[in-house]
């Protein structure tokens, strides 16, 4: 048995685990005793606040650990936003962190690539404020 994980929620907090939403009354320590699929709700991104090509991608990438039944339908759109990102960006670090972002998620490390994503947040702000953003964002929608 793999160690165990303690997580601590405050009051109101929710936790996704393996596709449930659980909230919580009051504080509390949860242990996991084995290997769960979980999201803090403080990694969980709201659908409008998906504004930006990379946040719709982590949106998708949430979407397969959240919803374990839609997974194949939302690899196949992760996939085809992965490559319109390629094509569209071409700054160098965003373009590496796609790279890792691909190498992650075809090893099955999807809370890896969500944090990489997440990395790339203020590039892309930077990005957005001048002619340099990708020209069809909303073809990542």
């Amino acid at each position: 048995m793999k160690s165990q994980l303690r997580i601590h929620l405050k009051p109101k907090e929710r936790i996704f685990i393996n596709g449930a939403v659980i909230r919580v009354d009051r504080k509390v320590t949860l242990e996991l005793l084995n290997e769960v699929v979980f999201l803090l709700e403080g990694h969980v991104l709201q659908e409008e606040d998906a504004t930006t090509p990379l946040r719709q991608l982590y949106f998708v990438v949430q979407s397969m650990l959240m919803e374990p039944k839609t997974r194949p339908l939302a690899m196949q759109i992760y996939h085809s936003q992965h490559l319109q990102l390629i094509a569209a960006y071409k700054d160098r670090d965003i373009l590496e962190g796609l790279v890792e972002i691909r190498s992650m998620i075809e090893a099955e490390r999807p809370f890896d690539a969500m944090k990489r994503i997440r990395s790339l947040y203020p590039i892309e702000a930077l990005l957005m404020g001048t002619a340099q953003a990708p020209a069809d964002s909303a073809a990542v929608a």
